[in-house]
């Protein structure tokens, strides 16, 4: 894909966008998407219609990776239509606490997705499994993959923002900056420990393997022996746009953050050993 045609509209065919690059890392943005498919949408309600969980315009604010030669790949529809960042199969990714599920039905501040009787059942849970979420990993699977043949080394970043006060699942306000490794299991020690010391130096307010551990797209395709280290950096929104406009970037608002990530990714990178 051209550097143009990623940020051209999208195409009745298209589900997702990937970017080439040509160094070893993978950025992957599962729930950048908004948009919802019509016939799913007639079942919602009005406020679940405007998707407000979206991670609001991360493509935008990763963007610079482009320049640095990173892989990227983001979604066009709504965690709402499927989550990307779920067990196929709906296991909770932290049992006994408030969590989203492989297809929502309740939104962050409170309410329902769906209107009465158009909750979507097993078959039709299936079908969008099918439809949206196998293809999206197939891609990250492969690129992944030939990114690690390639290099014999793949750092895969999971780009994830979330409203910086958000009863749902935490209390207070979210530290900007929230790095999971799974608790050390997604990656190798040397890349935890550069981010550790890169996040320490540049910002007050951070956490590594606070409420955010990473998903399922982080401890599934974090393979540290393998030369393969995985991170989900989920950020709260505040950190680099208006929450009380997040449909919309500001550049200005945004700098602060990427120029953070960038080092993040640098230092990720020089640190990220090949398998064994």
């Amino acid at each position: 894909m051209s550097d143009s045609d990623w940020w051209s509209p999208w195409r009745a065919d298209e589900d997702f966008r990937r970017v080439e690059g040509s160094i070893p890392l993978l950025i992957s943005l599962p729930h950048d998407g908004s948009e919802i498919p019509a016939d799913i949408a007639a079942g919602m309600t009005a406020p679940a219609r405007r998707s407000p969980d979206t991670d609001w315009r991360v493509a935008e604010l990763y963007d610079f990776a482009r320049s640095m030669g990173a892989y990227l790949i983001r979604p066009r529809w709504s965690r709402y239509v499927v989550d990307l960042n779920r067990p196929a199969d709906g296991t909770p990714l932290y049992p006994g606490r408030a969590e989203t599920g492989l297809c929502p039905v309740q939104l962050f501040a409170g309410g329902d997705i769906y209107l009465p009787g158009r909750v979507p059942d097993e078959a039709q849970i299936r079908e969008r499994v099918a439809r949206y979420w196998r293809p999206y990993h197939g891609a990250l699977q492969s690129t992944l993959e030939a990114i690690h043949a390639q290099y014999g080394r793949a750092l895969l970043w999971e780009g994830h923002s979330i409203r910086s006060e958000c009863p749902m699942f935490f209390e207070g306000r979210l530290p900007d900056y929230n790095i999971g490794t799974a608790g050390g299991l997604s990656c190798a020690p040397a890349v935890e420990q550069a981010l550790a010391d890169v996040i320490a130096a540049r910002s007050g307010s951070y956490v590594i393997n606070g409420r955010f551990k990473g998903g399922y797209i982080t401890r599934h395709y974090g393979q540290p022996a393998r030369g393969i280290s995985a991170v989900q950096m989920e950020m709260a929104q505040a950190s680099y746009l208006d929450e009380r406009q997040p449909e919309r970037f500001d550049p200005a608002l945004a700098t602060s953050a990427q120029s953070l990530l960038r080092e993040l990714l640098e230092q990720a990178l020089a640190a990220l050993p090949s398998a064994g």
